[in-house]
Order: structure tokens, then sequence, then C-alpha cells
């Protein structure tokens, strides 16, 4: 079983790949396109050219997933865009939302991160906290 946590990152092709290769083919365009190892534990998310189905590539320490992931009524209406024109990143909810369908960059999430200066936390009663 293979879980997407917030703590991965995430790739996306940005030009569509031909979904006749397999793992191989895959991990070999990550070198010579995306330059990118694919032995990373990066999730790499590839598109075909109909815009009808998705694959996810990953490596787990022991070997590659595959994921395949076709739309049957209708296609992935969303794609990222990237300025350098070969990838971009996405947070793993962005991905959750692109897998269905949607456009990862209408979705609202509370941040992942935020910066915590040492007097805002002293200043602040933490649960179970001695306070005198």
């Amino acid at each position: 079983m293979i879980a997407i946590t917030p703590q991965m990152r995430v790739l996306v092709a940005i030009e569509p790949a031909d979904f006749r290769c397999g793992i191989d083919g895959l991990s070999q365009r990550c070198r010579s396109v995306l330059n990118h190892n694919p032995f990373t534990g990066t999730v790499i998310v590839f598109r075909n050219r109909a815009g009808k189905a998705i694959k996810l590539l990953v490596y787990d320490g022991q070997g590659f997933w595959l994921c395949y992931k076709r739309m049957s009524a209708s296609r992935f209406r969303f794609w990222p865009s990237s300025p350098d024109g070969v990838a971009r990143g996405l947070l793993a909810h962005e991905l959750q939302v692109l897998i269905f369908g949607g456009d990862p960059l209408q979705a609202q999430a509370a941040p992942v991160w935020r910066a915590v200066s040492p007097t805002e936390v002293s200043e602040t009663k933490r649960p179970g906290a001695c306070v005198p």
C-alpha cells in the first residue's frame, strides 16, 4: 500500500508522456527531460496526450510503484503549468485534488507550516503546562 503524506515531494510533468512505456521508460524520462533522479522517493505525475489518464511513479526504497488512473467519462480538465515548461511541484493535498480531476490551485487548505518565534511559544498557554 502506498500513502501520499504531506512530507512527500510531488513533481508534475507538464508535457504529456507516452503511456506505452512503463516504469523504465518513465524513470528514463525523469532523468532526461525532468532532470530529476527517480530514486529519491518523489512522487512524479505524468499525463497522457488526451488528458484522460495519469500515471504516478514513486520509488519506496525497495522498488517502484506505478499507479494508473483513467477517467471513465471525462478528462483531467486542469493541468499545472510552469515557467520553465518542464515540471512543477505540488503539495500532497493538491495532488489529491488533481487525482480527482479538480484544480489544485483553487483548493483551499490550512497552511502546511508556519514559523513560530520563541517568544510566541512562551507567551501562550500550552495544554498541560504548569503556569505559576
